[in-house]
């Protein structure tokens, strides 16, 4: 078990900033649901089922940034990345809204649920889906030693400009290699400054 996973001063970092990021959500929600029905009428939240701590699955929660049907487009969306991940800058599938809640990281938010759940952290790996986790080479489950998180080491030093799925996963091991709660929270930090400046977003 990595040593993160029974961190009680991790966990009750992530309790405190779950309870004043959901505070946020709240506030947010009014104007970003008013919106949302502007550009695409529908629900304003999306879910979807993710693999975490061991590949325990859960559901995800985020600001909706697609239109309705978006799952069932993606077979005609082109994959710019490289593995067992799926990327693409122009998505057509994203709604005007979308693009604004994805380049400011609020479409992130409602993930604040899943921290204080537990099923996610505020610094972890990026979540999988259950069909790339299926596929993974057995280095690759290493990734899964620890909760995924809200923010790491590739939203910090990329995020969406990541497209190599091995480099993903290098990032996540030196996550795990150089953890600590000082770390987690230069981590925070550095997220912070990272969605002010707008770098990397979608």
């Amino acid at each position: 078990m990595h040593a993160s996973a029974s961190s009680r001063a991790k966990r009750f970092i992530d309790i405190v900033g779950a309870l004043v990021g959901l505070g946020i959500t709240a506030i947010i929600a009014i104007p970003v649901a008013i919106a949302s029905c502007i550009s695409d009428p529908g629900g304003i939240f999306y879910s979807q089922i993710r693999c975490g701590y061991k590949g325990k699955p859960f559901r995800i929660w985020k600001f909706r940034s697609m239109v309705r049907d978006a799952d069932q487009k993606k077979h005609l969306v082109q994959n710019q990345a490289s593995g067992f991940i799926f990327k693409n800058e122009n998505d057509p599938r994203i709604t005007r809204i979308g693009r604004f809640l994805r380049r400011t990281s609020l479409d992130e938010l409602p993930q604040f649920w899943n921290v204080l759940k537990g099923d996610m952290s505020l610094v972890g790996t990026r979540p999988p889906t259950p069909d790339e986790v299926a596929r993974y080479n057995p280095h690759h489950w290493r990734r899964l030693d620890v909760k995924p998180g809200l923010t790491g080491e590739w939203q910090v030093n990329g995020r969406s400009t990541v497209k190599n799925f091995e480099d993903i996963v290098d990032m996540d091991l030196q996550y795990q290699d150089k953890w600590s709660v000082t770390y987690d929270l230069q981590l925070i930090l550095k997220t912070i400054l990272v969605v002010v400046k707008g770098s990397g977003a979608c």
